[in-house]
């Protein structure tokens, strides 16, 4: 009863505003109160139209307008369904898909990723990569880089850029970030022997690369001088190279190749159109120091068959592929296949055959030059006392000298070379 005395004296005070009657729910009845009584009547509500606010008064929905993006993306909170009956069904999103949605939009003010889980992190990357956050020029490099910090191998453990001098010139930033390649295919890119990636190839972080092809590049022995220098003065750089691909470079003679027995875990080298000069000085060269011997038959491992993208930026690759194809091109000029691609889903590359026109006649002059170690096989014959006891000798030698090796290697690795130090590795 006071509420509605309360309520009645406040109507009556703002007499001046034609509010007309108001009406009040209580216990499920519906009351009118009386404005000069201050009471409440138990009657029928009138039918007559009436007023609920004056003229000339009007209401305005106000929204955040600063940021039209995130009001955009607060729509997208559900997922929309049919169900069997064809009715639209939606469901909540779950707060994960949210938080993650978020952070991906965001991915470049991310400070580290160090520490996070593998599973959380492939799922992060992937929304970012769905945004196409990668392809952007500078935030996706500063994201780029806290993922190939933090995953190393699982963002990117092989990269085929074949015949992709474009992508190498246009990305190249963002392709110097992957770290820990195992696999690095550069053929037919007509890198020559100052460019920045080859540098970048005697850095420690692509020292876990195995396999590298450099088809087709212009190389000469500065290049093969400057490559192998961190190897064979520090013990570091491409140590563990095991399979090697230096063909259809003419400009490479007999003393380039000299530079490459420094590299003692090579299993398959194929040196095929260079310009050597003395061809059977350098298989007996190389045979006699680190073990390779030249193969009558084509090795399946200078096929370019086995070097492909793969790890969580495969798409990302692609990406920057189709940009800088689209941007060459006319938008007149593209095919409906590529544009059904697009809309059903991730795209791949079709893998074609390396085909080096300029040198294909020089090639089949001189013949194929590929080498390969052979395989030694286990003996079963019975050990000697003596030779065991010398074996034993032997062994003993080599692990004090590996531990002598270990204690320089590790005191190298602190070290850290400046500008001027690497310029003065390479005149070696």
């Amino acid at each position: 009863q006071s509420w509605t005395r309360g309520m009645s004296y406040c109507l009556h005070s703002e007499s001046h505003l034609d509010t007309g009657p108001i009406y009040v729910r209580e216990n499920g009845k519906l009351h009118v109160v009386n404005q000069s009584a201050g009471s409440i009547q138990n009657v029928t509500p009138k039918t007559r139209p009436f007023r609920l606010f004056s003229r000339g008064f009007s209401v305005e929905l106000c929204l955040n307008r600063e940021d039209d993006r995130a009001r955009r993306q607060r729509t997208d909170h559900f997922i929309f369904t049919y169900t069997k009956e064809g009715n639209l069904r939606y469901s909540a999103k779950t707060l994960f898909s949210l938080v993650l949605g978020y952070i991906s939009d965001n991915v470049d003010h991310i400070d580290s990723l160090i520490g996070f889980p593998e599973q959380i992190g492939e799922k992060l990357f992937s929304a970012a990569e769905a945004r196409q956050k990668f392809a952007e020029p500078v935030t996706g490099l500063r994201a780029l880089q806290k993922f190939t910090e933090a995953y190393g191998s699982l963002v990117l453990c092989s990269l085929c850029l074949r015949n992709r001098y474009l992508v190498i010139s246009e990305k190249l930033e963002e392709i110097k970030s992957f770290r820990e390649l195992t696999c690095l295919d550069l053929s037919c890119c007509k890198l020559g022997d100052e460019h920045e990636l080859l540098e970048h190839l005697t850095k420690e972080a692509l020292s876990s690369v195995k396999q590298l092809l450099l088809k087709d590049n212009c190389l000469s022995d500065a290049g093969l001088r400057r490559m192998t220098a961190p190897v064979r003065v520090l013990k570091k750089g491409l140590e563990n190279l095991s399979v090697l691909d230096l063909s259809c470079n003419p400009k490479i003679t007999d003393v380039g190749i000299g530079y490459l027995l420094s590299f003692k875990k090579l299993n398959c080298l194929d040196i095929s159109g260079t310009g050597l000069k003395d061809v059977d000085a350098v298989v007996k060269r190389l045979q006699t120091q680190i073990g390779l011997v030249p193969s009558k038959v084509p090795l399946k491992e200078f096929d370019h068959s086995n070097c492909k993208t793969e790890g969580w930026a495969e798409q990302t690759i692609l990406q920057w592929e189709q940009m800088i194809m689209e941007a060459m091109k006319p938008q007149d000029n593209l095919k409906s296949r590529t544009a059904a691609l697009h809309f059903y889903g991730k795209t791949h590359r079709t893998e074609q055959v390396v085909k080096c026109k300029l040198v294909e006649a020089e090639t089949k002059a001189s013949g194929h030059l590929q080498f390969y170690k052979e395989k030694v096989q286990n003996s079963h014959l019975p050990l000697k006392k003596e030779i065991s006891s010398s074996q034993e000798l032997k062994k003993n030698k080599k692990r004090a000298l590996a531990e002598q090796e270990r204690e320089r290697t590790s005191k190298q690795k602190h070290l850290c070379l400046t500008v001027e130090d690497w310029d003065l590795l390479n005149t070696y």
